[in-house]
């Protein structure tokens, strides 16, 4: 009976302090937006605008020829009874060949923005990512990871203010 107690107490011992132990090292676990840091970010907001100003001036641009090809067509229906068959046929391909070269334009256009989009947030992530690796090296945390597929977390560790707070520094410092 007497070594059954000791066992009893001996075992309690090591699992109440091999619990205490686990339980004083804690693990950190923080959560980023990244979509909120690209829209609020002093470097996400002028990606955003310079990426809004590419599309409009390509918008503009395809407008205005999209504009000047319906121009000419309504000049071709106009002119059409008066025009020879050769002439007519001449000008719908020449309509053809400018509708088809503003499609070729539309496409480089989609790609260039793509890329240009592409490039910027690209460039912000990393930026983002050396800053939640130094956050995280310096306050101990165990896991950072981006609220994309995160159900549910409490705000207490969410981390994305004071990250947007010191990469605008960051940034600021640099343009000094």
């Amino acid at each position: 009976m007497k070594i059954r107690k000791i066992a009893f107490i001996t075992i309690s011992f090591i699992f109440f302090s091999a619990a205490y132990s686990y339980s004083a090292d804690v693990a950190k676990i923080g959560i980023i937006d990244f979509q909120r840091i690209l829209e609020t970010s002093s470097t996400g907001k002028t990606a955003q605008s310079e990426i809004n100003e590419k599309g409009k001036n390509m918008e503009t641009e395809l407008k205005a020829k999209g504009a000047a090809i319906e121009e000419l067509q309504k000049k071709l229906e106009r002119d059409a009874l008066v025009m020879s068959k050769e002439m007519r046929e001449e000008k719908g391909r020449e309509v053809r060949i400018k509708i088809n070269d503003i499609k070729l334009l539309q496409q480089k256009y989609l790609s260039e923005f793509r890329g240009l989009e592409n490039r910027l947030v690209t460039r912000i992530k990393n930026d983002v990512m050396d800053i939640v690796e130094e956050i995280g090296k310096k306050e101990g945390y165990l896991l950072i990871i981006e609220k994309a597929g995160v159900l549910y977390y409490p705000n207490a560790i969410d981390l994305t203010d004071k990250l947007i707070q010191l990469y605008n520094k960051k940034e600021a410092d640099k343009k000094k």
